[in-house]
């Protein structure tokens, strides 16, 4: 379906050691430790194994997908499917205080699966660092490349941990047993942020493989770190401090991504979802996937799997990541086309009896994101979304996502049993990103102005993102009203709030938001407004509860605890 950009080697028989000793200690038939690959080409395979690595996360487990984890957990979705006790943990994590430390789905193997990743480039490092240069001149790209890979995975673990073990190849299985997680709040970014500083002092501007990270990928993920890192929060997850140095950081390293010229955004937002636009203008860094690569499945992304409509007949499963009343309500727009910041959620802008949307107006990302009943779906007007493939509207209502999912008709669909996975890459980086990280730099440093520019890309990018919604008549299902931000009245105040909005918005359902409301402070004060108005909405919500200082991270897996023999010291509040 799509050309392969790294070498398909050790794609799937070959396992490498993980994080813990227990599983070193476990050999099965044909794995092969580092000592066991020692030629140049073979350590290309290690090297290929890790980009593997990161995107070898699964339904229960995910790892780059963050719609549990960053969109259920936030005002955006519902965990959706066969009522709440269809994938238990999900709901607990919607709830927020059923959340606990023993769930052994999700947390536990989330956790699991990203130490596998960051052994994964642990052992290639060892491997790469056992060659001279003259053996193996794409030496020190190759320690780049996998230091890059394996600030991914802990700067995920941080996001969704907090307080996570960081060590890197030289330490051994006893070393590991040994590590605690409890580092300072500053030195494990600064542990991180030194593998991305590594990438971007050693990588190229250019990469012959798509796949490979390069020397903008680098700056732009350690902008993205540098970011977080600005801001500092008190034991309740109150913003107490926001530092101006990091974000002058912020500011420098995705203005030498953006004056590089090799990125834009796309034409239409609907390319950074759609296979065969992939690998556009717009996509700094993504997970590659393949189809028809001479394998058996190929190599798919499964981890948005539940996440199809329930009764279409071309899917048949499983009704998962329903929209939020509340995120559908944050699309619509007033009469000079702008969101309406504080009355936005006062009536329902879309109801689901409402399909003409007489006398309403909204932005026309509505329609790349959200299933509405008669609406066409993935961009296809022959197959409408319909009321019929929801499978529990009377708890979760009738709405869907749909970015990460794709037709069954498409090239890169594969339905493997009830569940369906696709070879669409699957961005971690994107230049829409880079802009909005720079405004919102701009913004906390009282240079908003700047900020206008930049925000007033991405609200041009959504106007101009038209052409695939048309229905089968040749008419817009939706009444689309989007303009630019004005300069009068644009204060640092007004500035920041619609940062915010525009962020929702243009990365709605991917699972940004929650992790956003952590990093402003706004997590507890936002969730439990939210849960105040939509349990009326939707009952199932009823006892939920966003308690701060404790539910902006997970819980550390109890059995983690348990096998470091108490070393590792549990989040607050769990």
């Amino acid at each position: 379906m799509k050309k392969i950009l790294l070498t398909a080697f050790i794609a799937s028989g070959l396992l490498f050691s993980s994080s813990c000793k227990k599983q070193l200690d476990y050999k099965p038939t044909g794995v092969l430790s580092s000592g066991d690959l020692t030629s140049p080409t073979a350590i290309e395979g290690l090297v290929t194994a890790a980009y593997a690595a990161i995107g070898n996360g699964d339904m229960i487990g995910p790892i780059y997908s963050n719609w549990a984890y960053g969109s259920v957990r936030s005002d955006d979705a519902y965990k959706g499917g066969g009522g709440t006790g269809d994938v238990g943990e999900v709901d607990a994590l919607e709830h927020y205080n059923l959340v606990t430390p023993s769930m052994g789905a999700f947390v536990s193997r989330t956790w699991q699966n990203l130490f596998k990743s960051i052994s994964r480039a642990n052992v290639a490092l060892r491997a790469v660092n056992s060659l001279s240069d003259a053996d193996f001149p794409q030496k020190t790209t190759r320690i780049a490349e996998l230091r890059f890979l394996r600030a991914h995975s802990y700067f995920t673990m941080k996001l969704l941990y907090n307080n996570v073990p960081i060590f890197d190849e030289n330490a051994t299985s006893d070393d590991i047993l040994k590590v605690s997680n409890d580092l300072s709040n500053e030195d494990s970014w600064n542990k991180i942020a030194d593998d991305f500083q590594f990438a971007i002092d050693n990588l190229p501007e250019t990469q012959t493989d798509l796949a490979r990270a390069n020397k903008f990928a680098a700056e732009a993920y350690l902008a993205k770190l540098r970011l977080y890192q600005a801001y500092e929060h008190d034991a309740q997850g109150n913003v107490s401090n926001i530092s101006a140095t990091r974000l002058q950081e912020v500011v420098n390293l995705t203005q030498d991504v953006i004056a590089s010229g090799k990125y834009s955004l796309s034409a239409d937002i609907a390319n950074d979802f759609l296979p065969e636009t992939e690998n556009g203008s717009e996509s700094v860094f993504a997970i590659q996937f393949t189809i028809n690569d001479g394998t058996t499945a190929g190599r798919l992304s499964y981890e948005d799997g539940l996440n199809y409509p329930h009764g279409a007949p071309q899917y048949g499963c499983c009704g998962f990541h329903a929209a939020s009343q509340n995120l559908v309500n944050a699309f619509g727009t007033d009469e000079n086309g702008l969101p309406k910041f504080s009355t936005f959620n006062t009536t329902d802008t879309i109801k689901e009896t409402d399909l003409t949307l007489t006398g309403k107006t909204v932005d026309p990302r509505i329609d790349h994101t959200v299933g509405i009943d008669g609406h066409p779906y993935k961009y296809d007007p022959t197959k409408p979304f319909s009321d019929s493939w929801v499978r529990d509207p009377g708890v979760y209502g009738n709405f869907h996502t749909m970015r990460f999912q794709q037709l069954a008709t498409s090239s890169s669909y594969f339905k493997l049993g009830p569940f369906m996975g696709t070879a669409k890459n699957y961005d971690i980086l994107r230049y829409d990103d880079i802009l909005l990280m720079q405004a919102e730099a701009y913004i906390q440093l009282g240079q908003q102005n700047n900020a206008l520019p930049l925000i007033n890309q991405i609200r041009e990018r959504a106007a101009a993102s038209t052409g695939r919604l048309k229905k089968l008549d040749g008419t817009f299902p939706s009444n689309y009203n989007i303009k630019d931000y004005p300069a009068a009245g644009w204060t640092q105040d007004y500035a920041l709030k619609a940062l915010q909005w525009e962020r929702r918005l243009e990365f709605a359902t991917e699972g940004a938001r929650f992790f956003d409301l952590v990093r402003w402070g706004m997590a507890a004060t936002t969730l439990n407004a939210y849960i105040d108005v939509e349990k009326n909405r939707r009952t199932f919500l009823a006892t939920a509860h966003f308690t701060g200082g404790r539910d902006e991270y997970l819980p550390i897996p109890q059995s983690e605890i348990t096998f470091t023999n108490g070393l590792y010291k549990q989040n607050p509040g769990y």
